[in-house]
């Protein structure tokens, strides 16, 4: 008989026990967003970024059928090395278990676990949207109507550039998902800067984040996520003409070779990977450890915040 119950991992079970500072990873990212052998070194980056700054990494995954929040070594190497192992989004996460299977937790997956198990900031690279000719196809992320119900706080660099921007800023509005640009007004899009879209609200630092948060609690009005909109710096970003053309070149390769569905975002990453010939990569890298830099920073304030 399967044990089916979530098993956090050692260091993060005590930090959560003492009211420590964590973050939340997903693996996806190393099981299916970066190539081999590259992927298990920056799964191990990611989480000294976040250990640099002050928190506890908890990276997220199934390994045997069991949720784990906080893979030790071992488990994210296996995740990191395997073939056959799973995209998990949260519909999956019940079958994927009573199946025994290896999974790599996407966005959604990752944030209702990390929520459930009382965690409440989570770093990414870029989240999922909606996707172009979604009008005819309805193709979006399961990533927004997650966000739409569960309260955790997502650094990201935007949504993928890849998407429909602009209709996913809308179904975030719609969803009442809040988004925060960090000490910008102008949306993020992955691999650029400023993917062309203004913003509400920016904050400065990651206790004005701290604030938010904890605003929302004393409210008793949850609703869904916080998204903290964190841009690369514009000297670190792809550059934008070799980001279009690329952009226009998957597109139309997207349609020759009739990809559809969530075969669409890693057939075009790993367009971009080949024909900027690496450089995509680069910047990829830049981002998730950014972001998991200032995740784990936001954590620490919201930490240093409840226990004053």
């Amino acid at each position: 008989m399967n044990s089916f119950h979530t098993r956090l991992g050692a260091e993060v079970a005590a930090a959560l026990r003492d009211r420590r500072p964590v973050v939340a990873l997903e693996s996806t990212i190393v099981s299916h967003g970066l190539p081999r052998p590259d992927n298990l070194r920056v799964a191990r980056e990611i989480e000294q970024a976040v250990r640099a700054a002050g928190a506890v990494p908890a990276t997220i995954g199934m390994v045997g059928g069991q949720l784990v929040v906080g893979l030790d070594d071992a488990e994210l190497t296996r995740l990191a090395s395997v073939d056959g192992v799973s995209k998990l989004s949260v519909r999956d996460l019940a079958i994927a278990a009573a199946d025994g299977a290896d999974g790599a937790t996407t966005v959604a997956a990752t944030s209702a676990v990390a929520a459930a198990a009382g965690i409440g900031v989570f770093a990414t690279g870029g989240l999922g949207g909606v996707h172009r000719e979604a009008a005819t196809t309805f193709d979006e992320s399961a990533d927004l109507g997650t966000l739409a119900r569960t309260p955790i706080a997502v650094v990201c660099a935007g949504v993928k550039s890849i998407l429909d921007v602009g209709a996913t800023l809308e179904r975030l509005e719609t969803l009442g998902v809040a988004v925060v640009g960090y000490r910008t007004r102008r949306f993020p899009g992955f691999y650029l800067t400023d993917a062309g879209f203004d913003l509400d609200w920016s904050v400065d630092s990651p206790e004005q984040v701290a604030d938010v948060l904890a605003a929302r609690d004393a409210h008793g009005v949850h609703g869904g996520g916080l998204i903290v909109a964190n841009p690369l710096p514009a000297d670190e970003q792809l550059d934008p003409a070799l980001h279009d053309r690329t952009l226009a070149e998957g597109l139309a390769l997207l349609e020759r070779d009739g990809v559809t569905g969530k075969a669409v975002t890693p057939y075009l990453l790993a367009h971009f990977h080949s024909a900027t010939e690496g450089a995509s990569l680069a910047v990829n890298v830049r981002i998730i450890l950014r972001n998991a830099d200032l995740a784990a920073r936001i954590a620490v304030a919201a930490a240093g915040r409840a226990a004053a």
